[in-house]
């Protein structure tokens, strides 16, 4: 097998909800080997994500979730490569308010695994964040991918539109918590942690949202 690597591209750019409008910095998560990859969240710059890429073949464009800032650049991407859009159909009226003539090509389901380069990303659908948001095991790379559900320090934001606390603590709860702990979590803003450094801080939040 293939040397299998994982690239992080930190993009900047605007994120559109409810109104309102941040700038803010993503990861861009680009899993692969010399010949082939997938892109996780492809943010903000189609021609930096392309440029990490190289010229590798693109097998997906995985959407954690379908906030502005982590789909800006999918289409595009998706139009220089011919790999197809991946989003949970939950996430689907978030998707169209930032691309209503431009559909995802394929459903991500709960339990689905993506194959890359020799490695399987398992599909963990973690709602919370976003009602169709995702997190992508790979227990053979020993990370998950967790989009804006985790980050370094507690669970990501529900303060806005489609959002739920008491969701994303269930999908933490239930999702996450059960991985190894020295499972390391690439997130889709800020630095990466572990499982373990989480958890005690985890127990925190869960008996806040219950």
């Amino acid at each position: 097998m293939s040397r299998v690597r994982i690239d992080r591209l930190v993009t900047l750019g605007a994120f559109t909800l409810d109104g309102g409008t941040w700038q803010v910095e993503n990861n861009v998560w680009i899993v692969g080997d010399e010949t082939e990859a997938i892109v996780i969240d492809a943010a903000h710059d189609a021609e930096a994500v392309l440029g990490v890429l190289g010229g590798r073949t693109l097998r997906a464009v995985v959407c954690t979730h379908a906030h502005s800032d982590h789909i800006g650049a999918a289409p595009a991407v998706a139009a220089a490569t011919g790999a197809p859009v991946l989003l949970h159909p939950d996430d689907l009226p978030l998707w169209k308010l930032t691309h209503p003539d431009r559909q995802p090509d394929q459903e991500l389901r709960d339990g689905q695994t993506l194959s890359v380069a020799g490695v399987d990303l398992t599909v963990l659908h973690t709602p919370g964040h976003a009602p169709g948001a995702v997190c992508l095991y790979a227990p053979g790379l020993s990370t998950v991918f967790t989009g804006d559900t985790l980050f370094q320090g507690g669970p990501g934001a529900t303060g806005r539109l489609y959002s739920s606390f008491p969701v994303i603590i269930d999908s933490i709860r239930e999702r996450l918590l059960s991985l190894p702990p020295e499972t390391v979590v690439r997130t889709g803003h800020g630095e990466p942690t572990t499982i373990g450094a989480e958890a005690p801080h985890l127990q925190d939040w869960i008996r806040r949202g219950h």
